[in-house]
């Protein structure tokens, strides 16, 4: 069976961009090379049950991807910062003259 016609029969929707657009999975490839790097390659899990077990991966990007670690496309802020700073700017912005 060819892949996109089982997609459509599971209601799967492909994120494929045009032909030659090289960049397009480029933010989710970058994250999944940091992960590697940072936590999976450090660590021995046996297997994937052991890892979603720990939770290790969870906390890694909740408590430290997310709110600590900083990010040069965030100002080099962590997306918790980056995110806070734009939603006060956004509030005083309503409220300025």
């Amino acid at each position: 069976m060819h892949l996109q016609t089982m997609l459509r029969q599971y209601c799967i929707q492909t994120s494929m961009s045009r032909k030659g657009n090289c960049y397009d999975n480029a933010c989710a490839e970058s994250f999944h090379s940091i992960i590697k790097k940072e936590l999976i390659f450090p660590e021995t899990f046996t297997t994937r049950e052991e890892a979603k077990q720990k939770q290790r991966i969870f906390e890694y990007i909740e408590c430290f991807y997310n709110a600590e670690r900083i990010h040069s496309a965030n100002e080099y802020m962590s997306p918790m910062e980056y995110e806070k700073m734009h939603r006060q700017d956004k509030k005083q912005q309503r409220f300025s003259p």
